[in-house]
This record gives structure tokens, sequence and C-alpha cells, in this order.
């Protein structure tokens, strides 16, 4: 099982105010996960499963979270970042656009450091059974509007790379949940 291969990234330049200059990329990142697609959706979709994989950074004691899974609904999560040199409020707001369970997802997401938004993106999840499980294709396509650096460079590296870690996270929680029924409900007897 694959962790995660990036097959297509890019970056470019928007035309622009040279002193806010806008980067735009994607990147898509594949997964295999020993998982059903179904059990793989409600990762997604269950509150209490989301919780454990989706996590922003920062101490959990401090973590916001809000889910309204639907078409028109959308996830809300918070938390602060503090050590020696820095304090940060992190913020992720989406809508979903598209749900068709155990098949797809669609949505888009900001991203907010300290109340101004850093970037947005456009997520497609694709779900497909295969040998038992699910391979997960994540295709992203986001705008920097702030950068962390000159280049942008930081950046592109930063979110593919926390999303390698939530697809991890995912994959550990779908592939750890014995007592999942397609319905979302658990047999008490077990």
């Amino acid at each position: 099982m694959s962790a995660g291969n990036i097959d297509h990234a890019t970056a470019d330049t928007s035309p622009g105010d040279e002193n806010t200059p806008v980067r735009h990329g994607s990147f898509e990142l594949r997964v295999d996960i020993e998982a059903p697609p179904e059990r793989v959706f409600a990762a997604f979709a269950e509150p209490d499963l989301r919780t454990r994989w989706f996590k922003l950074p920062g101490p959990s004691r401090t973590a916001e979270h809000e889910l309204d899974f639907r078409v028109g609904g959308g996830e809300r999560a918070r938390n602060r970042v503090l050590s020696e040199d820095m304090d940060e409020r992190v913020e992720y707001r989406s809508r979903f656009v598209d749900l068709e369970p155990a098949e797809r997802l669609v949505y888009v997401y900001e991203a907010f450091v300290n109340d101004v938004r850093h970037w947005v993106s456009l997520v497609t999840i694709r779900l497909a059974a295969q040998d038992g499980g699910t391979r997960l294709d994540w295709i992203e396509q986001y705008t920097y509007l702030v950068l962390t650096g000159p280049d942008g460079e930081q950046d592109f590296a930063h979110i593919r790379g926390a999303t390698r870690l939530l697809l991890n996270g995912l994959r550990r929680v779908a592939e750890e949940t014995p007592q999942w029924s397609p319905a979302g409900l658990r047999d008490p007897e077990n």
C-alpha cells in the first residue's frame, strides 16, 4: 500500500500587484487504504471518526471543530499554536459542493492564520474499490494569497506535506474502525 505519491505538481505566478503576488498550483496524491470505500467515506462524514484524523496544529485542549456534512454544509476548525517565539491562531473553513457516498467528495476550503486568509483550495477526492480496499485519489488546486517566503515554495511544500499527514491519519482511522457499519450504526453487542 502506498502512503501517497505526487503524480503532478505545478506552481505559477499570477499577474497582479507585485507587492501581493498570488500563486496558483495543484497536486495529486494517491493512497491505498485497507478498508472498503463506505468506511473511508464514513471517516469523512462521521464527526467522531473525522476528529480522530483531521487536526490543525496546536494542542488538543484548545482545538475547536464543527462539521455539517451535507452539500451546502461545511466544516470549521480552529486552534492556537503557541511556542516561545510564536502565538498564531489557525482556522480552516470549508463548504461541501458535491458528496457521493463511497465515491466522491468535492469541497472548497480557506486557511487563515491570525485572521488573514492565506490560501483557498478546491479539493476533489475520488474513492474506488480495489482488492477489498479503497484507492483514494486526492486532487487539490490551490491559490496562495499570502506567501511565507519570496517565491512560495515553502508554502507549496507545506500544503503537500500536511495533506500527506492527514491522509496517513485517515488511513489509520479507516483501517482501525472494526465496529463500523454502512449505515453508521454500531452493533451494541459487539
